[in-house]
């Protein structure tokens, strides 16, 4: 038996081939084995690429975030101001006019301080004026410079650390756009060898739709000369046209049929839909031993969804920080101490320097807000525990999902033998029955019934091995575990290394 489904396994692929040379040109055709097509996907696939995208906008963000938190420098200038008005004083009861003409610039370092959410300042201030002053006929003039140099630390107090908050969620903005990254990664694996094998699962329908049409033009031709020889009659001719017509036509369907699952695979693959494709694959199935319990563990220890479920939980954590927040108790100190000087002379600015500390505390002290607060802190407690139980829903999913595909595996390997039993069993019928066929013991119509029940049997056969890698891909999906190399799948460590 091993021996003829050997036979039947090559035969299929050397119909393939066949099919491959005979229906499209060999000129600029371009030949796809799964991984060919994983690595063009991984170039060209939009969805991958969109994904990448975001990824890539993700980490810049982070970069970005980072790169705040260290010492920014500023200039200021101010080069040309001048301004001439009449005002009152209120001191002296009097009008006067006052003429100034000044130029400065500041320098600034900012360092944000992580930690407690606070800002280190050191400022400078340099500056000329020549101020000009008329008080009812009285003119007083001044022409110095002025040098204001201090340090200054803003520190907010009885509130959040919105800075230390802000980077920790993009950090995980960033983890989860891996996490996504990865996950589209395994899908993309996913979608590509189903897309694979309905591509070459047509190229199989079309190898057996051609022996169907081969088969039948033989019919065709023994009943002809048969009918000529006055050996059977008209109406088995007229059948076997009918055969023949029908031969042709689904070899026309199925050549359509290809053509449209093809450019369903390129258009995953980001190809262009002009190009030409066969694919190639060794459809060859041993029995993986699959432990249940270890895939379930495996799963649950290491699916990303999970981890993305952990995310969101610390991000709903945040989003109720900044609820209680709302119309909270809270202050801000400025603390600041520096030297001024000034003088005409620029290098006797700081002879007589002045001390210039400053402190300033104030404080938002909440009365009243109509209940808003206590509200908006229900709802996001609520939030909170809606993603609790999506967590441990997701848990049950991946346990029931990889429960089920197990008993699909264990099923398959069931039903792969009797399709290999039942090809056996039909290609037997077809040969015994094309000898009384030859012989004028079965009609034409009892032939194509033959001739169809061994291609049933035969697209059975391979579309049931095509579902067991299929089922085994899906286990691998579901588990990050792959029991054909009995390896663990790091999806995660798989990208740092493509990076």
């Amino acid at each position: 038996m091993q021996r003829e489904l050997l036979s039947i396994k090559k035969t299929v692929l050397a119909a393939v081939a066949c099919l491959g040379l005979s229906v499209v040109p060999a000129y600029g055709q371009l030949s796809l084995t799964i991984e060919k097509a994983m690595d063009i996907a991984e170039e060209n696939s939009p969805t991958l690429r969109r994904s990448h995208m975001n990824l890539d906008r993700y980490q810049e963000n982070l970069i970005a975030q980072r790169a705040s938190l260290k010492s920014k420098f500023s200039l200021n200038l101010n080069p040309v101001d001048y301004n001439k008005n009449r005002r009152f004083d209120n001191r002296l009861s009097q009008w006067y006019t006052n003429e100034t003409f000044s130029s400065s610039g500041t320098f600034q370092v900012d360092q944000p301080i992580l930690w407690t959410d606070g800002v280190l300042s050191l400022i400078n201030r340099f500056g000329w004026q020549d101020n000009k002053s008329d008080i009812d006929g009285v003119k007083n003039n001044n022409k110095a410079f002025s040098n204001d140099l201090y340090l200054q630390l803003s520190q907010p107090v009885f509130t959040y650390n919105k800075r230390k908050m802000e980077l920790k969620q993009i950090e995980y903005d960033y983890e989860n756009a891996n996490i996504s990254y990865a996950l589209q990664r395994l899908n993309t694996e996913k979608n590509i060898t189903q897309q694979f094998y309905a591509v070459y699962m047509a190229q199989s329908q079309l190898a057996i739709r051609k022996d169907e049409l081969t088969n039948a033009q033989q019919s065709y031709d023994i009943i002809k000369n048969k009918v000529e020889a006055d050996l059977a009659a008209r109406d088995e001719l007229f059948q076997a046209e009918v055969n023949l017509a029908t031969a042709r036509s689904s070899v026309e369907e199925q050549l359509v049929s290809l053509e449209n699952a093809k450019d369903q695979l390129k258009q995953t693959l980001g190809m262009p839909l002009s190009d030409d494709i066969m694919v190639f694959a060794e459809i060859h199935i041993e029995a993986v031993d699959v432990n249940l319990e270890k895939a379930i563990q495996h799963g649950l220890e290491s699916r990303l969804e999970l981890r993305q479920r952990e995310i969101e939980s610390k991000e709903l954590a945040f989003e109720m920080i900044r609820t209680k927040a709302l119309n909270e108790f809270k202050g801000d100190v400025a603390l600041s101490f520096g030297l001024i000087g000034d003088n005409h002379r620029l290098g006797d600015i700081y002879q007589t320097p002045t001390q210039n500390p400053r402190v300033a505390i104030s404080f938002t002290v909440p009365i009243f807000d109509w209940g808003e607060k206590k509200a908006r802190i229900k709802a996001q407690k609520v939030a909170q525990k809606i993603n609790e139980l999506d967590f441990q829903e997701d848990k049950v999913s991946i346990e029931l999902n990889i429960r089920q595909t197990w008993r699909n595996l264990e099923n398959l390997l069931t039903q792969i033998k009797i399709a290999e039993q039942n090809v056996e069993n039909a290609q037997r019928t077809y040969d015994l029955n094309l000898t009384r066929y030859r012989e004028g013991d079965i009609t034409g119509m009892d032939m194509n019934q033959f001739q169809t029940q061994l291609s049933s049997k035969k697209i059975s056969y391979t579309q049931t091995l095509i579902n067991y890698k299929i089922e085994l891909l899906n286990l691998k999906i579901l588990s990050l575990y792959d029991f054909e190399r009995d390896v663990a799948i790091v999806p995660m460590e798989d990208l740092v290394n493509k990076k």
